[in-house]
This record gives structure tokens, sequence and C-alpha cells, in this order.
């Protein structure tokens, strides 16, 4: 049974290697001045996928997942870390556009460190502020791509 799952776990990620090669076959190739094209990163994350499933695929072939765990009852799942990190995805998606790009990227940060464990959520705002503001600097202001302003147009 265990082989079973890990095969399927091999084939999934082929699949997803398949998906993203299909999906960047879609994208415009022409590079212009860069001469890199908007399908370089897709085919660069299937190429990626395909080997890493490859790998995969290899090792089940071969004796099985290294250190993969037989008994689906002993895993303990966290299901408030994974709400806490659900959250900070629908927070972010939900305030972007009304508190701007650094406050709901810093919420998120919050509530994703807060699901990894975390309980001091103003040491998690201060390193996610300290994150997030070079990104969105490096964003607007280098590359030209526009974000949602800092504080909602306040900065």
């Amino acid at each position: 049974m265990q082989k079973i799952w890990q095969f399927g776990i091999a084939g999934f990620v082929l699949f997803l290697s398949a998906v993203f090669f299909i999906g960047a076959t879609q994208l415009p190739t022409d590079g212009g001045y860069a001469g890199i094209g908007s399908a370089f990163v897709p085919y660069v994350i299937s190429g990626f996928l395909a080997l890493t499933g490859g790998l995969l695929l290899y090792q089940v072939a071969t004796g099985g997942l290294r250190n993969f765990t037989d008994s689906v009852a002993e895993m303990v799942v966290d299901y408030r870390g994974g709400l806490w990190v659900s959250a900070g995805v629908l927070a972010m998606a939900a305030l972007i556009t009304r508190i701007g790009f650094v406050l709901a990227a810093t919420a998120l940060f919050v509530c994703v460190a807060r699901g990894f464990g975390s309980r001091l959520w103003w040491r998690d705002a201060l390193i996610g502020a300290a994150i997030v503001f070079p990104i969105f600097w490096l964003f607007t202001l280098v590359l030209d791509v526009n974000l949602p302003r800092l504080f909602n147009d306040w900065l």
C-alpha cells in the first residue's frame, strides 16, 4: 500500500511538471531587449519539477522513498497552523487593494509565522515589514512593476 502512495506522489509531481510545461508553451517567447521571454521561468519550473518527479520515481522504484513513514496514524496534523496560513493568504487577497501591499504582506507574514508556532506577533510584524519594504521598493522603483502603494496611497 505504501508503494502505491509513493508512486502517486512521484506521478503527481510529474503531472505538475507537464501542466507547467503546457502552460509555458502558451506564453509568448519573444524576449524583447532582455532576451528572456515570459515563458522562461515556467520552463525552468517545469524542468525542476520533472527532475524532482524523476528522482522521486527512481527512489520509489529502488526501495521506496527514504525516511517516509508507513503509518498515517502516527502523523499529527496541525489544523490550526494550516488555518493560520490560509487565513493569512485570504486576508492578503482581501486587503491588498485596501491597505496596500506592504501592510497586507506584513499581515500575511505574521499569520504564517503564527501558523508555524510563533507567539510574538509584534516581532513577526517587524521582521515581515523589514522583508516586505525592500521587495516593494525593488518591484516599484527598480523593476517598474505597479504594486498597490505602501499604505493605500498615503505614502
